[in-house]
């Protein structure tokens, strides 16, 4: 790593997540020993069972777990915040779909395992959004019962979120509609 930047190549460096024995707590250690080698550029993939591998026996035989989806986007999300306060891009969450990397319900599909989701990366943003409303939302300390929330228009699928997610349960700017105070003095 250190040669590559001193020749000034940008460094790049994967991280995977949800390999056999691995733990949450690994991945995050991972993540502190990557930062520590200054990359430019990050890749953050979550582990997918393929086809004729071992990782497919291991999981045919119960000796191997894969994550959920949701468990994936957890862990891709921390490492996605771990990375971006150190100034690392991060430029790949999850792979990319192909002819054989797809549903694991499609016939040609190589993937049998694993947090497949042909919008893998947006999840992960889309939950990050979410996590960003909310914690402006609570910094008001008021009990909210309707908001307004203003994003640029490049912003605006991930602050939505994959199938308009982030709407149902409630550079951006939130402004409160109603409390629930106004709400009780409606009557």
């Amino acid at each position: 790593s250190k040669l590559i930047r001193r020749k000034r190549f940008i460094l790049g460096h994967q991280i995977m997540v949800g390999l056999p024995e691995s733990t949450k707590l690994d991945e995050l250690n991972t993540a502190k020993e990557l930062i520590k080698l200054k990359p430019k550029i990050i890749r953050i993939y979550p582990v997918l069972v393929i086809k004729k591998t071992k990782l497919e026996e291991e999981l045919k035989n119960g000796e191997y777990e894969p994550l959920t989806i949701v468990q994936a986007v957890e862990r891709c999300k921390e490492l996605t915040y771990m990375f971006n306060k150190k100034n690392i891009k991060v430029i790949r969450i999850g792979l990319q779909n192909t002819d054989e990397i797809t549903n694991p319900e499609d016939d040609n599909s190589e993937v049998v395992g694993g947090p497949y989701h042909p919008a893998f990366r947006q999840l992960v943003e889309s939950s990050i959004w979410y996590d960003s409303i909310v914690e402006k939302i609570k910094k008001f300390n008021v009990k909210v019962k309707e908001v307004e929330i203003w994003v640029n228009k490049e912003d605006i699928n991930n602050a939505i979120g994959h199938k308009k997610e982030n709407i149902e349960p409630g550079k951006l700017e939130v402004i409160i509609k109603k409390k629930f105070t106004d709400f009780l003095d409606e009557k």
